[in-house]
């Protein structure tokens, strides 16, 4: 079955918006667990607050082309955040195992808007465009932060976890 481009925009911004609900839901369940490691906290938390704004930009350009979020899709990636969150407690090396998801899922979030934002400009969809230029900075500024906090993180897990301390987890 063919699709328009048009079609093909707003079904994408429908599953961008259910990956930001989904990044919302792990951002949090990752926050409220970490403990022990108040800079990873911090900027996960800066992020959900990225994230909220996000969903905004997001919805507003769903809306603004005729049609809404998709109910089903928001909910699965919810549900799909909630079994992560789940398995991720059932681990000891949580904090290790959680950032190295996040960093994954931020490139995800990259792919995304990159193919949002050429199929916005494939359709002359200007305001999407730009709601995704404005987005995906924001991605690869967490996917970065990631990348260059790893080996720090890694090392204050790793010695934690040697000395035997509680507080390695999370």
């Amino acid at each position: 079955m063919a699709h328009t481009p048009a079609e093909n925009l707003l079904d994408w911004l429908r599953d961008a918006h259910a990956m930001e609900e989904q990044a919302e839901k792990m951002l949090k369940g990752q926050a409220e667990r970490l403990e022990h490691y108040p800079k990873l906290k911090a900027r996960i938390e800066q992020h959900i607050e990225e994230t909220y704004g996000q969903q905004k930009l997001l919805r507003s350009c769903i809306e603004r082309l005729g049609s809404s979020p998709s109910t089903v899709k928001d909910l699965s990636a919810k549900l799909v955040a909630f079994g992560q969150s789940v398995s991720g407690m059932m681990v000891s090396d949580e904090v290790v195992k959680g950032a190295m998801s996040g960093y994954v899922f931020e490139h995800m979030e990259i792919a995304s808007y990159t193919v949002l934002i050429a199929a916005a400009k494939a359709v002359g969809d200007i305001e999407t465009q730009r709601a995704c230029e404005q987005i995906l900075p924001q991605e690869v500024a967490m996917a970065e932060w990631l990348k260059e906090n790893l080996p720090e993180l890694t090392q204050a897990f790793l010695s934690r976890s040697a000395a035997d301390d509680k507080t390695a987890k999370r």
